[in-house]
């Protein structure tokens, strides 16, 4: 027999639709504006913030793709076409002979820290000062427990 499926409430839905309304009419704007204003694509930009993020801009192929919730394959197609743009390179890793890093170039790190800024400003404009600080810590807790969750389970 069938699970019972609990249905959303009509608060619940509300809520639901609303998060889900805002985050992709927030993503595509950003995603727009850093093409048009930066020429970098929503794609090269998580990949290059990713980087920014660990010592020398160098991470595990592996590793990004799972911080980013892409299939390998995606990855490995979106990091050729990177590395033939010059924005990164692959680096085989020594030490198993199975993985394989990803480091950005400094045409990379160039085009990040061109497009930053305003990313930084449409974030700030478009989302940032349109919530309180305390809505802004409440959110921050909500994501934090939501992430933690999805971390536990499979991927």
């Amino acid at each position: 027999m069938g699970q019972t499926v609990r249905w959303l409430t009509a608060e619940e839905q509300h809520a639901w639709r609303s998060f889900i309304r805002m985050n992709e009419r927030l993503t595509g704007r950003l995603s727009r504006l850093l093409q048009t204003e930066s020429n970098v694509s929503r794609a090269d930009f998580a990949v290059l913030v990713e980087l920014t993020d660990v010592p020398d801009g160098r991470g595990r192929f592996l590793d990004v793709a799972r911080s980013l919730e892409w299939e390998k394959s995606r990855m490995s197609h979106h990091i050729s076409r990177m590395v033939k743009r010059g924005l990164v390179v692959r680096d085989e890793c020594a030490e198993d002979g199975r993985g394989a890093f990803v480091v950005m170039t400094d045409e990379g790190r160039a085009m990040i820290e061109a497009a930053a800024p305003r990313h930084v400003d449409a974030v700030r404009e478009l989302f940032l000062d349109n919530v309180t600080p305390s809505e802004l810590r409440l959110l921050a807790r909500i994501s934090e427990r939501v992430v933690e969750k999805l971390n536990e389970g499979p991927p």
